[in-house]
């Protein structure tokens, strides 16, 4: 084997497969494509930007945000708050306090309370003639009073219609009432018989309108309006509903540098209403935040009471005990006591003693825990620890008790919402006994420490004869009761200190406040540019579609690099009514092009100085082989060659018709022997230019055509002619003109412009390079100056450049990117 052989022709034949192959998308002429359909993208720029504005005009609700900056005292986080969420997100620790409190602000059992208490699922608009624009309560001159004991309808728009002073019609929708009522009092739905539609009635403020589903009145607003409304929609939602849509528009965040403050967000279709809820929801916030902190000290201070007044009881008779000793024994003055282990060992009991009190006020936590007895609960600083996580997670057990006392009255005790709500139960339980535990735990840890320490401060004292000891073991116990007693004393003081104070732990910083704020969203400046955009890519895409499927021929750049064929010329588009080009219009640039072709066969065919037969095919019909033989022929013979024009596609006889000739016999009456040469051959306009014709369609043309007397009587004829010009078949049908080739001197392939398919030159360009076929050219034909800026090589006889030179184009006018294109090189070119 001989080294690098076999790279080699991988590579020769890898060539090989390249010709004849195109690329899959031209950008050039995708170009092209999108200048030539600007107009469908000015149309498509006007139908989006029209419908943007339209949509920003009439169709888009503006997004308003309203802030509330609070602050959270690190004291007493409320068990049992009414406003107390059943879901809640563990681990975060940090502000438990802040935690805890936007857990609660984001609660439904809060926001449920708030729908409820200020009439929110009450749901205010207008609309003008095309856009709905939603109002708050006090953009409205009345105020909308459901009667929560009567049935309503959901979703049943109620149009109110001013109709003089303290008078509105109401006006009810044409159809859409409905039997399947909701019910505020118990939050369900009800179905009732069927009704006709309720009659619009006019009706005075404080007059309750009734009807089977709904009842209302209107009552005036304390607050006036800024605007005046030509009518008013009020439209009813469910608690559910209500809650849920409030919730989802809350947004809580923290301060990064002081993590107590509190940034609580409302976003909504009306400002006011967002100001409204924020200052309406942290107000009710903090009263019953307050009511719940006074209830909490309040039940820790009765309990701190009752223990101070058992304590004292116990002080008491210690005292006794210790003055009896002194008195009857006479050991009040102890000769050489210890006074600095007796001193450690008094501060290390009176911290036990705190301890003490503070694992039974833990008891008595649990106690209530277990007992589920939470408005008894007291205040876990009367354990010595504050913890909003646990606090939290009293107030969630107690929620989700409440909660299952509500779901008994519907479900049975072993159905799926049952057990779920069990489950959440025994969760709740689990983390705040584990929380106890930990405290617990930590108690009973420090106790350890503390009696080993006690331990080791009395074996100091174990010297002391028996009577001292009694009396230092009575007056340690004294002094464990009294610590006992003072801490318990401290914790009552701090309590009644707060329940004086009576101030809520959360301090409003900035109150939400209608400022002029403008809109959050929609971004119309987005959506203009996105609908705006999409429209643009319509136009674009179906262009791009198109040419990723287009398969014709539409550059000449494109076709010459894929086939590596020469090119003879470029012929443009055909604006006569016949295919007599040359000789009807000899001075047009059409003309001049087939004398540029005349000119190039020459190189194809040598300099020779013997008759030579060029043959003229193409892929399929119509792509204007036959045009380009009749005029070919013309301009050879009006250079004084003696020409023949032979019409060979004898399957689709063309050239006797411009010419005007006679068919009825022609080459293929010749070649079966009825007729001799002078019969068919015929003359034209042009003295040197003889034409013979195809001659009626025979059954058999392959074997006419490559019969011996065909190859023998074009032998005869370059006895009598220059230039013989064959109009032969189409390549890509017939295999006739492949086995013509053998005796032509010079081959011309017609490829028409945004007509031939690409893979149709595969087999001509593969029968080219593999030596198949000599002498082959193309001519690029029915070329449209329209498409472009010319194909690029500079032909002079090509078509475009000169189109417009010539006399009979005179009239023609460039296109416009011609010219400007010819005006820029102009100016370049000034020396």
């Amino acid at each position: 084997m001989i080294p690098g052989k076999d790279a080699t022709v991988d590579k020769v034949e890898a060539q090989k497969e390249k010709h004849g192959s195109f690329a899959l998308f031209d950008i050039e002429h995708f170009l092209r494509r999108v200048l030539k359909n600007w107009y469908w993208f000015v149309l498509m720029l006007l139908i989006g930007y029209s419908i943007a504005w339209v949509y920003s005009k009439y169709y888009a609700q503006n997004i308003y945000a309203s802030n509330l900056s609070l602050s959270v005292s690190n004291n007493t986080s409320s068990y049992f708050t009414p406003n107390q969420s059943i879901n809640f997100i563990w681990g975060q620790g940090g502000n438990q306090d802040g935690v805890y409190l936007k857990k609660m602000l984001l609660s439904r059992t809060h926001n449920e309370f708030l729908v409820k208490e200020l009439d929110l699922f009450v749901n205010y608009s207008t609309k003008g003639l095309i856009k709905s624009t939603y109002l708050d309560k006090d953009d409205c001159p009345v105020i909308f009073q459901v009667d929560k004991k009567h049935l309503q309808q959901m979703g049943y728009p109620v149009t109110l219609v001013p109709k003089g002073i303290n008078t509105y019609e109401v006006v009810l929708p044409e159809e859409g009432q409905s039997t399947s009522l909701y019910s505020y009092e118990s939050e369900g739905y009800s179905a009732i018989n069927p009704y006709e539609r309720p009659a619009n009635k006019t009706i005075k403020i404080g007059e309750w309108y009734t009807s089977p589903n709904l009842r209302f009145r209107l009552v005036r607003n304390p607050v006036v309006p800024k605007i005046k409304l030509e009518k008013i929609i009020v439209e009813l939602s469910t608690v559910n509903q209500s809650v849920n849509g409030i919730v989802s528009t809350i947004g809580i965040d923290f301060d990064k540098e002081i993590n107590s403050i509190m940034i609580i967000t409302k976003t909504g279709f009306n400002l006011n209403s967002t100001v409204n809820f924020l200052n309406m929801s942290v107000n009710q916030l903090q009263k019953k935040r307050l009511a719940d902190k006074i209830t909490v000290d309040k039940n820790t201070d009765v309990y701190l009471q009752e223990n101070l007044a058992n304590i004292r009881k116990k002080l008491d008779s210690s005292a006794n005990v210790l003055n009896y000793m002194k008195t009857t024994e006479k050991l009040y003055d102890i000769k050489d006591r210890d006074e600095k282990s007796l001193g450690a060992i008094k501060e290390l009991e009176a911290r036990k003693a705190d301890i003490d009190s503070k694992i039974a006020s833990l008891n008595e936590i649990k106690r209530s825990l277990d007992a589920q007895n939470f408005e008894k609960m007291i205040s876990t600083t009367a354990a010595g620890f504050q913890d909003g996580l646990f606090s939290a997670s009293v107030a969630e057990l107690k929620a989700l008790y409440l909660k299952r006392r509500e779901l008994a009255l519907i479900y049975k005790p072993g159905s799926e919402p049952m057990k779920e709500i069990n489950r959440l139960i025994d969760d709740a339980k689990m983390t705040s006994n584990t929380a106890l535990r930990n405290y617990y735990s930590g108690y009973y840890n420090e106790i350890g420490k503390i009696n080993q320490k006690v331990a080791q401060a009395n074996s100091d004292l174990s010297t002391y004869p028996e009577k001292q000891r009694r009396y230092l073991d009575a007056e340690r116990g004294y002094n464990m009761i009294e610590a006992t007693y003072n801490s318990l004393l401290g914790r009552q003081n701090e309590t009644q200190m707060r329940m004086a104070a009576n101030q809520s732990d959360i301090t409003v910083i900035d109150p939400a406040k209608n400022v002029g704020q403008p809109p959050i969203g929609p971004n119309v400046k987005a959506t203009k540019a996105a609908v705006i955009g999409g429209f643009l890519v319509l136009p674009l895409l179906f262009i791009l579609i198109g040419e990723l499927l287009d398969s014709k021929i539409r550059n000449i750049r494109e076709l010459l690099s894929a086939t590596k064929i020469p090119l003879l010329g470029v012929i443009g588009n055909n604006s006569n009514d016949n295919m007599l080009t040359v000789m009807d219009q000899p001075k047009s640039s059409v003309s001049e092009a087939f004398r540029g072709i005349r000119a190039n066969v020459r190189f194809l065919s040598g300099e020779n100085n013997g008759s030579k037969v060029i043959l003229i095919t193409s892929s399929i019909g119509g792509e204007g082989k036959t045009y380009v033989s009749i005029n070919l022929a013309s301009v050879l013979g009006l250079s004084d060659k003696k020409t023949i024009l032979l019409g060979m596609d004898l399957r689709k006889p063309k050239i006797f018709g411009d010419f005007q000739i006679d068919n009825k016999y022609g080459i293929s009456n010749y070649l079966t022997g009825e007729v001799g040469m002078d019969q068919i051959i015929n003359k034209t306009r042009i003295p040197n230019l003889d034409v013979a014709t195809s001659g009626p369609i025979p059954p058999n043309p392959s074997e006419l055509l490559m019969s011996e007397r065909n190859i023998q009587f074009i032998e005869d004829l370059k006895n009598l002619y220059d230039f013989i010009i064959i109009d032969s078949p189409p390549v890509g049908l017939v295999a006739d003109s492949y086995e013509l080739m053998k005796h032509s001197d010079a081959n011309i392939y017609v490829v028409r412009h945004e007509y031939t398919e690409k893979y149709m030159l595969k087999m001509i360009t593969e029968r080219y390079h593999n030596g198949e076929i000599d002498h082959l050219g193309l001519v690029y034909n029915d070329y449209n100056t329209k498409q472009g800026y010319g194909y690029g090589y500079g032909y002079g006889y090509g078509y475009g450049y000169g189109y417009g030179y010539f006399d009979e184009d005179k009239n023609y006018k460039e296109p416009l990117l011609i010219r400007i294109r010819n005006k820029v090189q102009s100016i370049f070119n000034k020396k």
